[in-house]
């Protein structure tokens, strides 16, 4: 039975691993082909040979504007069409306040969170706007309600929270729709070995279940299918949404 994704080219940032890659194989799952762009190429390899299907892996700096430009055009030179993009690649430190942070930390941090946007939206806009296709973008909780010591990470999917609206009015007129996904804690292999080298793992394990009402940190399967959602027609009236996926760990005052 064809999926809710069936027959699209989706192009997807950061698949390689963690959230990226249980998007990567939901999107394939529903029928779609995925070209996953990442700076860690064998990997990204590794991850479509597994998935199998019609995907692509392209090794490419996501923060490099000629290097995403010839990464679309390897997507187009094989699929023909882009149909979404998924900007899903992102980091995470420095873990500092903002007086601590170095300007190199926090260049580094916004090219690769936001800047990146720029680049694929400029690169692939014509190719959404001949198939009306849709933009998704990983955005972070964080950038709704704040966190401590993690000043431009916050900043940084503030700021992509902000760009998906006036995107979404930018593109509507080309039937473009965009939309971003809000993640609290997700279990990721970055998650991971953040709370092993904590001093008290399994207080932090603890911790982060506790921060989502729903009773558990999840694993990145609930970002997926939330993913799934907002890029298939389901969703085809809903743009500029700022879609929280977290266990309710924003709602509020908790003991």
């Amino acid at each position: 039975m064809p999926g809710d994704l069936s027959g699209k080219v989706i192009v997807l940032t950061g698949g390689a691993d963690g959230i990226g890659r249980e998007c990567a194989s939901a999107y394939v799952r529903e029928g779609a082909a995925v070209a996953v762009l990442d700076r860690e190429g064998e990997k990204a390899a590794q991850t479509t040979a597994e998935l199998g299907w019609d995907c692509m892996a392209v090794e490419v700096d996501i923060g490099q504007g000629p290097a995403v430009q010839a990464a679309m055009h390897s997507v187009l030179a094989r699929y023909g069409k882009i149909d979404a993009v998924h900007n899903n690649a992102g980091i995470a430190r420095p873990s500092k306040p903002l007086h601590e942070t170095g300007e190199p930390e926090w260049d580094e941090l916004m090219r690769v969170n936001v800047k990146s946007v720029f680049w694929t939206t400029r690169f692939a806009l014509d190719a959404l706007t001949a198939g009306k296709g849709s933009i998704l973008n990983t955005a972070s909780m964080v950038g709704l309600i704040g966190q401590e010591n993690h000043a431009a990470y916050v900043a940084s999917k503030g700021a992509l929270i902000a760009l998906t609206k006036a995107m979404a009015l930018d593109y509507a007129a080309k039937g473009i729709r965009v939309n971003a996904i809000c993640p609290a804690g997700v279990w990721t292999p970055m998650l991971e070995k953040w709370c092993a080298e904590q001093p008290d793992p399994g207080q932090t394990r603890q911790y982060l279940d506790e921060i989502h009402p729903l009773g558990t940190c999840p694993r990145g399967d609930v970002i997926a299918d939330a993913a799934v959602f907002l890029l298939s027609q389901r969703a085809r009236f809903i743009t500029g949404c700022i879609l929280p996926v977290s266990g309710g760990a924003e709602l509020g005052y908790r003991r």
